[in-house]
């Protein structure tokens, strides 16, 4: 049998959901039939777990990188059409914005046979100047003109790509984001995991692990923990995560005197531990595909209070799985942590249906690769 040449490209493997899910797929394809390449930046949080995996070309781009920079961006999109002619490449699939904009356009002039985009939330949003929203709207609609099949995680990117006239009905294909709930089940080590922040067993804790960047709207976080220690002086909020915002998150931490109370972890490879150290765990994202981070929260048996943006109203339901909220909305979503914080009982009714409704068959690992290996098989 002959293999298959195929091609992932991210722009940066940071700690972030499709980096994970990337990785997950990677990892679990059969070598047997593919012959797996995958190209990003050169730097990344996950690089050395790439590395790690079996049987993988991995290569690795200095021109690479989020911010558009014509010089740069012109390079690498030079460099993955080189790259894939040289190896062949039988199938492309990009995954994350500017990847999914360079890899597709390189994979059209190299004319790879198959070219797929997973949509991890559209690169345009609300959010963002009217020119470069029109401007990414424009790069996703030739880009779809040549794209196979567009995978989405969640029906809300599926219909907000149909709505803007991305691609025919007939291209899209759901895949939900696949997770291993086994990671997430034990909560027995509760203590343990509170001390490695330096928590006590009776404090309440409200986290949230996110990047510091507009999208997950950080300071939001701040300010909400600032109105809640007013009710809970003894409450204490846990932030996993880093980036650009970091800075502003500090000073608005300092200014909202929160500081010993706000615990900034920074990237943790350790999820499953922060979120079992939670009593509430809270996202303030403005725009989302579907945060992987609300399953492994659902999975960890989290009680979690979201903005109800993208994908997220598809897995949490309202009153019984959760708490969902309008963007930008912090005294409700404070009336639903407080809400939680004084009453155990709805925490672990919350806990209990999150587990059951996360452990279904559509959001498992499993599930996953197969609905994705046979978007290859029936694209090829």
């Amino acid at each position: 049998m002959t293999k298959i040449n195929l091609l992932y490209i991210i722009t940066k493997l940071e700690l972030g959901g499709a980096q994970k899910q990337l990785l997950s797929l990677i990892s679990s394809l059969d070598r047997e039939k593919y012959n797996i390449f995958l190209f990003t930046a050169e730097e990344g949080l996950l690089i050395n777990e790439a590395l790690s995996i079996d049987k993988l070309t991995l290569k690795r781009s200095r021109f690479l990188e989020r911010p558009i920079n014509l010089f740069k961006d012109v390079l690498a999109l030079i460099e993955i059409c080189s790259f894939i002619k040289k190896n062949r490449i039988q199938i492309v699939h990009t995954h994350s914005s500017k990847a999914g904009i360079l890899g597709r356009f390189a994979a059209r002039f190299a004319k790879t046979p198959l070219i797929i985009h997973t949509v991890h939330g559209w690169s345009f949003h609300d959010c963002q100047p009217r020119v470069i929203n029109y401007f990414y709207l424009l790069l996703e609609k030739i880009c779809a003109t040549f794209t196979r099949r567009i995978i989405v995680v969640s029906n809300s990117d599926k219909d907000k790509g149909l709505k803007n006239s991305i691609g025919s009905e007939k291209q899209y294909v759901m895949i939900r984001y696949g997770i291993d709930c086994n990671e997430f089940k034990d909560r027995e080590g509760r203590s343990k995991s509170r001390k490695v922040f330096g928590l006590n067993d009776a404090d309440l804790t409200v986290g949230m692990v996110a990047c510091f960047k507009p999208q997950k709207s950080p300071l939001d976080f701040i300010r909400l923990a600032g109105a809640i220690k007013n009710n809970f002086p003894d409450a204490k909020f846990i932030m996993a995560g880093d980036g650009p915002l970091r800075k502003k998150v500090s000073a608005l931490a300092k200014k909202l005197n929160l500081v010993g109370r706000v615990i900034l972890a920074g990237w943790r490879p350790d999820i499953p531990l922060v979120l079992s150290a939670l009593d509430v765990f809270v996202l303030t994202s403005l725009w989302e595909g579907l945060p992987i981070v609300v399953l492994e929260a659902m999975a960890a048996g989290v009680p979690l209070v979201a903005t109800d943006t993208g994908g997220i109203g598809e897995v949490v339901v309202h009153g019984k799985t959760g708490y969902l909220v309008k963007t930008g909305d912090m005294r409700s979503m404070q009336n639903r942590v407080e809400e939680l914080l004084n009453n155990s009982q709805k925490r672990d009714e919350f806990a209990k249906l999150s587990r059951v409704a996360v452990n279904s068959g559509e959001f498992s690992l499993s599930n996953m690769i197969k609905n994705t290996e046979e978007v290859y098989l029936s694209s090829c």
